[in-house]
């Protein structure tokens, strides 16, 4: 190793991953462990960390160029030692000059006071908070005002995150890229008007609304009807996920679907209020758009939006099939309910957009519509490389075979799929056409009917859904 020039073996530093194969590679020779102590920029902590403020300070000595930390407390007991508190977030801030990405995941003991300890982190640009239950906005707004490069943060579970005086100061600024909130109570789709301008310089939004909490209540109309018509433009905006929303007819995120012209990835999860109109706008704007996911409630008898036309149609479908040309990865999912949807879109409508797009991946879960014509029709789809079929109870062993004629086919997955048998897959054994088969919970495949069907084959039976 002493011959080696350094810059290769900074390169083979780089090369190893894992923690405990860095830390073995450093105990071989001196050399390598002085270099490891200059080259390491990334630490996970957590429970192992005791006593917490002497071990983090060790560390911080040692590893004197750190710029991503990551401070997790998952599955902590107190009889594995004391948690890191606010002291530990003062030592970070002495040790770590170059800290521009922390993480802190069930740090109960952490409050706003250790949080204005990372205002001379004066490089931190990026933020994430998983369940930390005692910081509030005030702390959140320490940052926002002491870390002018903040351009990432996550917001998890942070329950007594109330106010957003955070937002408008960080939507003033325009520095804020990706920005993540999910199952925070306190914080609502009417607060993401607070952003303003930042509109314009997002390019990942992650908004999920705790739904346990959402539903025990009655639907509050103001809280909608606060965001008015959305008028900046989201140009920038590459990847929008929501979850749990309320997208009210012609305001607010309804006005955002149709403002992303460079959007690229969609996941739109249980947002009530969607109409074909929504859809048709995104997808209009957003020729570029590559993959979208669609999971829409079974249930539209919430009283706030009762009197708009709430169920997806196969126009949004055709939209999407005339105007993205690049979508390579469809899926479609109808959540669990007494009454399948069959009214939504139909066989027709999804083979459509399969024909017209190059699609790549196609996945449907509980979508009753699809059924041994629709797997015959995939027959000619030259691009289709992954397809996931799960509780599709149309589809019967006849279908099922024909997967063998799918022209570009790898990656096949099966859940919860009442109607097929072993026989379905007769025709793929020892032809190892299929990269990798996935069957979970299929109560008529057995171990011994996927055996050879695929070159890396996982089988799970648990029938428990069925009851």
């Amino acid at each position: 190793m002493d011959s080696l020039p350094e810059v290769l073996i900074w390169e083979i530093l780089n090369r190893v991953k894992k923690t405990v194969d860095r830390n073995s590679l450093a105990l071989s020779c001196k050399r390598l462990h002085r270099l490891d102590k200059e080259n390491r920029q990334f630490l996970r902590v957590g429970c192992g960390l005791d006593p917490a403020d002497e071990a983090l300070t060790s560390l911080c000595l040692r590893f004197p160029n750190l710029v991503r930390i990551e401070i997790t407390y998952s599955g902590w007991m107190s009889k594995l030692g004391k948690q890191l508190d606010d002291r530990g977030l003062f030592i970070l801030s002495n040790h770590c000059p170059s800290l521009t990405d922390l993480t802190l995941s069930y740090c109960t003991f952490i409050t706003d006071v250790g949080l204005r300890n990372l205002i001379s982190c004066y490089k931190l640009s990026a933020l994430k908070l998983n369940f930390t239950p005692r910081i509030t906005g005030c702390g959140i707004f320490s940052i926002a005002v002491g870390c002018k490069n903040l351009t990432v943060l996550h917001l998890i579970r942070c329950l007594n995150v109330s106010s957003v005086e955070w937002l408008e100061y960080l939507g003033k600024l325009e520095t804020l890229e990706d920005l993540s909130i999910r199952n925070c109570r306190a914080i609502g789709e009417g607060d993401l008007i607070k952003l303003g301008h930042s509109w314009r310089k997002l390019k990942r939004l992650q908004f999920e609304v705790d739904a346990n909490y959402r539903y025990m209540k009655v639907y509050d109309r103001l809280a909608v009807d606060r965001w008015q018509k959305q008028w900046i433009s989201c140009d920038d905006m590459l990847e929008l996920s929501l979850v749990n929303c309320i997208i009210s007819p012609g305001r607010g995120l309804a006005c955002v679907l149709g403002k992303c012209k460079n959007l690229q990835k969609v996941h739109l999860d249980m947002c009530v209020g969607v109409r074909d109109c929504d859809i048709i706008s995104l997808a209009r704007e957003s020729r570029n758009l590559r993959s979208i996911s669609l999971r829409v409630p079974s249930d539209f008898s919430l009283p706030l939006l009762a009197n708009n036309t709430l169920r997806l149609t196969d126009e949004s479908l055709k939209a999407l099939a005339e105007n993205c040309s690049h979508l390579e990865s469809v899926r479609i999912s109808f959540a669990d309910g007494e009454f399948p949807s069959l009214s939504s879109f139909s066989l027709n409508g999804i083979l459509v957009l399969v024909r017209m797009c190059p699609v790549r991946e196609l996945a449907l879960d509980h979508v009753y519509s699809f059924n041994d014509m629709g797997l015959e029709a995939l027959c000619s789809a030259s691009y289709l490389e992954s397809l996931e079929l799960v509780r599709c109870q149309e589809i019967s062993d006849d279908g099922l075979q024909l997967v063998s004629q799918f022209p570009q086919l790898q990656n096949l997955r099966l859940s919860k799929c009442l109607g097929i048998t072993d026989d379905g897959l007769k025709l793929l054994v020892d032809t190892y056409k299929l990269e990798s088969l996935v069957v979970e919970d299929c109560p008529q495949i057995s171990e011994r009917g996927v055996h050879g069907a695929a070159r890396a084959i996982s089988f799970r039976q648990d029938l428990s859904w069925m009851y």
